[in-house]
């Protein structure tokens, strides 16, 4: 309660500060002038240069950065509408008093007062936000341009930064008042292996925020690196190799595997067939095609063999110049059908001594899903049955523990939400704190 009181007092003075220096000419005729900017500028400045309210006084960064930023649009909005009804009130009732020369010019200082906040707050919530995304973003320069359309863009602006922040100050408090349990500090180091059509990015983390909030709360983390289209047997060569390497570079004896999508069959070819089953702890897959996707086989079946070429050429060529040796995109999408996922499955025969478990998740309805798997969730359930926008939840299920993840509502959970691929938060779901449990399972497991 104390909390709340002195950021909405905050809130009040810069509000107030902002609203008397836009309108410093009109009440500066009623109020001694000098003594008028003296105060409002002081406290504009004071208040501006230390932008955080006590109740955020730990954040530091790019959250600091989205903090000043939204509390800079809420005392633009705020300051705004006051600055429109004084302006009318006291055209009407100071008519005698001030001209219409002075109260243009008062307009005019307000304006560039006003403008001066606005793009000071909006910047920094555009290159700082991750809830805003790309909609909201566009949203903002389109309604920015139409007069009170604008205002309940920025509304909503507000409303969706204002709903992360609080979110992420309760993730940080409570990374801080754990950071010394280390919850996430395994045995084995993490090894995260990603599906197909994907690399393993420093630029665009293909497991969006989960490795950092991992690393938090203590886990060591490696990626994969396996080339990103290719059959599950080449790529499970792959992430064998890597794990020895992982193996040469840490001095680990294991580690716990955590993989997304095909990244859960090239793991499991890599234990069953490459020989790394004495140096792997644990396997975990999320949302892995364990018995394939019918749909795929369809598609393979109905497209023509040379538009089918055409597609895969097209993409190995890109991925080629991306960094992948040898993509091979017909193999790796053929790996996926469920005649292929059979005859690999008599293949990858559970090793004893190493834990398998599962993960799946469903979306609810179609439109729940972001592009492009709000267009693919009906056409898949079609051949699959429910599914997460790619995978059918009859597939997913693989090892000694299942969980399959959903969320109530038309939203669910789909196929890119379990690796926060568009780092979106849910009332109902944390996807970071998911993956920090479940690597806590793991460290309790003695993993």
């Amino acid at each position: 309660m104390k909390k709340n009181i002195l950021k909405y007092l905050y809130r009040i003075i810069l509000i107030i500060s902002l609203f008397m220096l836009a309108n410093i000419k009109t009440i500066g005729l009623i109020v001694d002038e000098k003594l008028l900017i003296s105060l409002t500028l002081g406290l504009f400045v004071i208040f501006y240069f230390v932008p955080s309210p006590i109740y955020f006084r730990n954040e530091k960064g790019k959250f600091r950065r989205a903090l000043l930023g939204n509390e800079l649009l809420i005392i633009f909005l705020w300051a705004s509408v006051l600055t429109v009804i004084y302006s009318v009130a006291s055209l009407i009732m100071l008519k005698n008093i001030i001209g219409m020369r002075i109260w243009l010019s008062s307009w005019i200082v307000a304006f560039f007062v006003l403008a001066f906040i606005f793009w000071n707050g909006i910047i920094r919530v555009y290159l700082t936000s991750t809830q805003l995304g790309i909609r909201y973003r566009v949203i903002g320069l389109i309604c920015g341009l139409i007069p009170v359309a604008h205002l309940f863009a920025l509304g909503k602006i507000i409303s969706v930064v204002s709903k992360e922040i609080e979110v992420e100050h309760e993730k940080n408090v409570i990374n801080r008042t754990r950071k010394n349990d280390k919850i996430c500090e395994t045995k084995y180091p993490i090894l995260l292996v990603h599906g197909i059509f994907f690399r393993d990015s420093k630029l665009l983390n293909y497991w969006g925020r989960i490795p950092e909030e991992l690393i938090k709360n203590g886990a060591t983390v490696f990626y994969g690196n396996q080339q990103s289209a290719d059959s599950v047997a080449d790529c499970g060569a792959e992430i064998a190799n890597r794990i020895r390497e992982i193996k040469l570079q840490t001095g680990a004896e294991k580690v716990n595997i955590i993989a997304h999508s095909k990244g859960g069959l090239d793991s499991r070819y890599a234990i069953s067939v490459e020989g790394v089953a004495p140096y792997v702890a644990s396997l975990t897959t999320i949302n892995t095609p364990h018995r394939g996707c019918e749909f795929a086989e369809y598609l393979l079946k109905e497209i023509p063999d040379n538009q089918q070429q055409l597609i895969a050429n097209a993409y190995n060529t890109a991925l080629k110049k991306l960094g992948d040796p040898n993509p091979d995109f017909i193999k790796g999408v053929t790996d996926l059908t469920a005649s292929n996922c059979e005859k690999n499955n008599n293949l990858m025969k559970d090793v004893e001594g190493v834990y398998y478990q599962s993960v799946g998740s469903i979306l609810n309805v179609a439109r729940g899903g972001r592009f492009p798997l709000n267009l693919t969730t009906n056409f898949v359930k079609y051949f699959d049955g429910p599914n997460d926008g790619l995978v059918g939840i009859n597939s997913f299920k693989w090892g000694e523990n299942y969980q399959l993840i959903t969320i109530k509502g038309n939203r669910g959970i789909s196929h890119g939400d379990m690796i926060d691929l568009n780092r979106e938060n849910f009332d109902e779901f944390d996807v970071r704190e998911f993956y920090v449990q479940l690597v806590n399972h793991l460290r309790e497991m003695g993993f």
